[in-house]
């Protein structure tokens, strides 16, 4: 019984020399859980750079798991599917520019106020440059706070009231306000989307640039502009 006993203990050697070993392969297998918002923001921020990289077409949900290091349920349990995620990044990068251009727009005197609506522009492209790489592009999904060209409207209409009273103080028709407006905000968008890549000259030229042009315009503004060509219509 003793020679049984013996033999059962020491047999076993190697399963102890196993077991000993577990608890090392668990600690080092062992991952931090994440709480359902962590994972949510760490899919948002890995949609958001895949998004910018390669467009909505070109990434897959599979690639999103696969960086995450999660399985693809978990980015349908989070958002529903490739397109929910892309919504939310979109909405969320909408109202970001939306809320730097607008919460910029303090100063009183015009022209100080196209320096802080170029500056805030050109702001959320160096800080969130993926962001705006998504919002250029046109979506393939409808969004809840519609597209970049709408954003770039609600921005306009913001300016138009600031114009409107310019006109009215210049003598000008401010029935007029919303083009110029538009003309004004999508010049800034623009030149943004170019610099987005060029980052050349430094930001602080380019606003400064960008309010040459604006207010010297406004400033030699003809109430009644004509055409000097043949063509009338």
């Amino acid at each position: 019984m003793m020679d049984v006993v013996a033999t059962d203990s020491s047999t076993p050697s190697t399963s102890t020399s196993t077991s000993s070993d577990r608890p090392e392969k668990t600690r080092r297998g062992r991952r931090t859980r994440m709480t359902g918002a962590e994972r949510r923001q760490q899919l948002l921020e890995i949609g958001r750079t895949l998004f910018a990289a390669k467009g909505f077409e070109g990434t897959s949900v599979e690639e999103i798991a696969s960086k995450a290091g999660v399985s693809k349920p978990v980015v349908y349990e989070h958002f529903g599917g490739k397109e929910g995620l892309y919504a939310v990044v979109v909405d969320r990068e909408m109202r970001q520019l939306l809320d730097m251009v607008t919460g910029s727009l303090t100063a009183g005197h015009p022209r100080e106020l196209l320096e802080q609506a170029a500056f805030a522009l050109l702001d959320y492209i160096e800080e969130y440059a993926d962001g705006f790489r998504i919002l250029v592009r046109d979506s393939p999904i409808p969004q809840s706070t519609g597209s970049f060209a709408s954003l770039i409207s609600d921005i306009a209409t913001k300016v138009e009231d600031i114009l409107g009273h310019e006109f009215k103080a210049r003598g000008f028709d401010p029935k007029l306000a919303p083009l110029y407006a538009q003309a004004l905000v999508g010049m800034v968008a623009l030149t943004g989307q170019w610099w987005l890549d060029a980052r050349k000259p430094k930001k602080a030229e380019v606003a400064a640039h960008l309010v040459n042009l604006a207010w010297h315009g406004l400033d030699g503004l003809e109430a009644k502009p004509r055409l000097i060509g043949h063509r009338k219509n």
